[in-house]
């Protein structure tokens, strides 16, 4: 009966239960660093040769630690910057109209700045060692640069949408009704 059934069986089937045999490789190609041979054993002494000849990576420097932290540091700092663009478009592109869309991208235009400048110190404390203390107190003031230019927008949005007090009739409420000097009749 088995017989009956491999004969009945497709031919990417039977590829699939018998794979064809693997490959050898062309002479003049080496293996790719990480990945031994699996050839013959004269194949893998050649390899345990140039093994021994490498050497094991050095530890780094403080100095060059303090380097890496810093250049990552600035990319944190940098990164609300980067999206800046696409807030920009997307307020642009919700109107200017009182809708849920448009109330909750002002909202996140102001919760994300706000929330990223109080947590400024979390964000850095990772970066941060005694030696480059000094350099990440100008990483830090232009990551609130960046929140206070990214809060800059959510302003420039609610403006668009007429909610700040910027034009006199919005303050009527507290001005005084004028006395008139004159007052005119008509006459019949």
């Amino acid at each position: 009966m088995s017989a009956v059934a491999t004969n009945s069986l497709p031919t990417w089937a039977e590829g699939l239960q018998n794979p064809p045999a693997h490959k050898s490789k062309q002479a003049g190609i080496p293996d790719p660093p990480g990945y031994p041979s699996s050839q013959s054993p004269s194949g893998s002494k050649k390899k345990d040769a140039k093994d021994s000849k490498t050497a094991p990576r050095k530890a780094p420097t403080p100095e060059e630690m303090d380097t890496l932290k810093l250049k990552k540091a600035w990319e944190v700092a940098l990164g609300p910057i980067k999206s800046l663009p696409m807030t920009g478009i997307m307020m642009y592109m919700s109107g200017n109209s009182l809708q849920i869309f448009s109330i909750m991208m002002v909202f996140m235009a102001f919760k994300n700045p706000i929330m990223g400048i109080l947590g400024t110190n979390q964000a850095f404390e990772r970066f941060e060692t005694e030696s480059n203390r000094a350099k990440m107190l100008q990483v830090k003031l232009a990551y609130v640069a960046m929140q206070a230019v990214a809060l800059a927008l959510g302003i420039w949005k609610i403006n668009g949408m007429g909610l700040l007090p910027t034009t006199r009739s919005d303050w009527l409420a507290w001005e005084s009704q004028r006395e008139a000097v004159e007052h005119a009749v008509s006459a019949l």
